[in-house]
């Protein structure tokens, strides 16, 4: 999925050349988790990047959705943040998707909880 792995190459670089926030790691609290994910692909939201609705964040967030739009089976877009953010995220989700994409696309949006990173996951849908 040579399409799949330049999107998140991207990603990774426009991250690293935002200027931002540095990206925070996994916390030590979460080894016991098992390592393997299905996530296609998860990223966090830093912080002051969202809060300057930063146009490298809206960038990568286009991306994110035309990646989602790529995939071969029925995926979901998972965002976590605080409600007040949902809107902007989404909006910026949604123009990187293709009017006439092929897969089922779901975009769900969880509402960040204390001490819990906003971030944006592209995962197969479950039981899709």
């Amino acid at each position: 999925m040579k399409g799949a792995a330049s999107i998140f190459f991207a990603i990774a670089v426009a991250f690293a050349l935002a200027g931002c926030a540095p990206m925070q790691t996994a916390s030590t609290t979460q080894t016991d988790k098992p390592a393997l994910s299905a996530d296609i692909i998860r990223f966090e939201i830093p912080a002051d990047a969202l809060g300057a609705r930063d146009p490298q964040l809206t960038a990568i967030l286009a991306k994110a959705g035309a990646l989602a739009a790529a995939q071969k089976q029925p995926t979901t877009i998972l965002v976590t943040a605080l409600a007040q953010d949902f809107p902007y995220l989404n909006q910026a989700i949604w123009k990187g998707i293709p009017t006439r994409h092929t897969v089922k696309l779901s975009l769900e949006n969880l509402t960040a909880g204390a001490r819990q990173p906003y971030s944006v996951s592209i995962r197969p849908t479950q039981g899709g």
